[in-house]
């Protein structure tokens, strides 16, 4: 029975390792279950106005690869990659668009007004029940679809860095594969 008093040393020492494996994972690279899946069925309202403002459909009707960004008006991050939005939308072959998470519309629209709208179309996510189907886990979050399957999720803000070092290259391989 020695082996009894050095029990809790053992538990201790197991969770001890536990945690630092624990801090040695990136939460940013855990792989989104909805890779190479469809993206949820969704129908938002416009940020303004009656309607609707963005749904499933809209993602399917676009030839080329289509890039869903949740933003809101109160995030800082999302401030942070707005230029690199604007260059997104920028490239022949994407169409961006935006969902607005658990914002007020009028904060959203003066957010776009005051930095530029560079989404196709906005949908307003006003609860965040939509975010959760997607799976997003804060703001901002970027998804890159192709023929409506969700092909990369991006957690947090893109900077210009990982525009050139990440995301460049990933819209490069889906034009290749849809021959853009």
């Amino acid at each position: 029975m020695p082996l009894k008093r050095f029990l809790p040393l053992f538990v201790f020492a197991a969770i001890f390792v536990a945690f630092i494996i624990g801090l040695q994972l990136n939460p940013r690279e855990v792989p989104s279950a909805l890779i190479d899946k469809p993206a949820p069925e969704f129908s938002l309202p416009p940020l303004q106005g009656g309607g609707v403002g963005l749904n499933t459909a809209d993602l399917k009707m676009t030839d080329g690869i289509v890039v869903v960004n949740f933003f809101a008006s109160w995030c800082g991050p999302c401030r942070v990659e707005h230029p690199a939005l604007e260059q997104l939308a920028d490239i022949p072959g994407v169409t961006l668009y935006g969902i607005a998470y658990k914002d007020r519309p009028e904060n959203s629209i003066a957010f776009l007004k005051s930095l530029g709208n560079p989404y196709t179309k906005v949908g307003a996510d006003l609860k965040g029940r939509n975010a959760i189907d997607w799976g997003v886990t804060g703001t901002p979050e970027t998804f890159f679809l192709k023929d409506g399957i969700i092909r990369y999720q991006h957690i947090g803000p893109i900077h210009q860095v990982q525009m050139a070092d990440k995301i460049l290259p990933i819209l490069k391989e889906l034009q290749q594969e849809t021959g853009l």
